[in-house]
């Protein structure tokens, strides 16, 4: 047990040292036989007489012993070229670290320019900022001017869920084709007729933005939910797409009829126009949603009820506006 412990003492230092001894020992051993072997080669003796003659049954002589200090002498070897690779790497100037982009800088030029008419940290009023949205938009098409409204609501909750639809005064400013799925054809409709509707969903074919149906009509359309409701095209009476006034309908949906309801996070996103609607146009579609979703707080919700607002185009930079409006 002594012994052991005297062992695991030694210091690093002195175990290398102890190391390299025995790696020349090793060496030296070699060399000596290599001469013995050269000297048994004009005596006559053979190398087995040799082997037998220099090697031992124990200690740092035999067979086992010289094949250890062997290994040690490789992985002392191999320990001092790594070393010196390191070194070398280590010698070898360093590529420049490139400072990283901000977001802003990553983006297109158009988009960049468009940024530089926004002010900010400033906070806009409603008209301004629409106003100021149809000179923000870089992209060659009439854009779309979004409002998005962040409300003080849990959506987990049922009752604030908020879920509403109006008619927008300057209307949504794109065609909307307009399914019937009733069993009479109805004037405006771009689209009409069970029959006709299921032929085409069978196909899996939907040539239609907003399909409307009658109460009626609404469990042949069971089958289908899977097809229409991920693209949100099934018809539902919160939404006013199921109803007995079908010519109603259509006209409201033709005239700009638009549907909202709050994401997970509790954000409203809504199309309100186009770019070429200027501002006037744009400033009557957003007052009109933006009392549609007072009008629907609910009575739950104390406190700040609107956290914040913000219109950008497609495309385009963020405007904040005053939560006040």
């Amino acid at each position: 047990m002594a012994a052991a412990k005297k062992t695991t003492d030694i210091p690093a230092e002195a175990e290398e040292q102890i190391v390299n001894t025995e790696a020349a020992e090793v060496v030296a051993a070699k060399e000596e036989a290599n001469g013995t072997t050269e000297e048994s080669s004009q005596t006559g003796t053979s190398e087995e007489e040799v082997s037998t003659v220099k090697t031992t049954k124990a200690g740092k002589r035999s067979a086992k012993g010289v094949a250890e200090a062997e290994a040690k002498a490789e992985k002392v070897e191999h320990q001092q070229h790594r070393t010196e690779e390191e070194a070398a790497e280590a010698e070898k100037p360093k590529q420049p670290v490139k400072p990283t982009r901000s977001r802003l800088e990553r983006r297109s030029k158009g988009y960049r320019k468009s940024a530089e008419l926004v002010e900010k940290g400033k906070v806009y009023s409603l008209a301004d900022a629409l106003e100021l949205a149809t000179k923000t938009s870089s992209v060659k098409f009439d854009a779309s001017v979004e409002l998005h409204v962040n409300l003080g609501v849990d959506p987990r909750q049922a009752d604030q869920n908020i879920r509403a639809n109006l008619v927008l005064p300057q209307g949504t400013g794109r065609t909307v084709r307009v399914a019937v799925f009733a069993d009479d054809k109805i004037d405006g409709a771009d689209v009409s007729g069970v029959e006709t509707i299921t032929k085409d969903l069978e196909k899996g074919t939907i040539n239609f933005d907003i399909l409307i149906s009658t109460p009626a009509n609404m469990a042949k359309l069971g089958k289908y939910a899977r097809l229409l409701g991920p693209r949100g095209l099934m018809p539902n009476p919160k939404s006013g797409t199921v109803t007995q006034d079908v010519a109603k309908a259509v006209s409201e949906a033709k005239a700009g009829r638009v549907e909202y309801r709050v994401d997970s996070t509790g954000i409203v996103h809504l199309s309100v126009g186009k770019v070429s609607f200027g501002g006037a146009k744009l400033h009557d579609n957003a007052l009109a949603v933006l009392t549609s979703i007072k009008n629907a707080k609910p009575a739950s919700v104390k406190g700040n009820y609107v956290k914040a607002i913000h219109v950008t185009t497609t495309m385009g930079p963020s405007i904040t506006v005053s939560s006040n409006e």
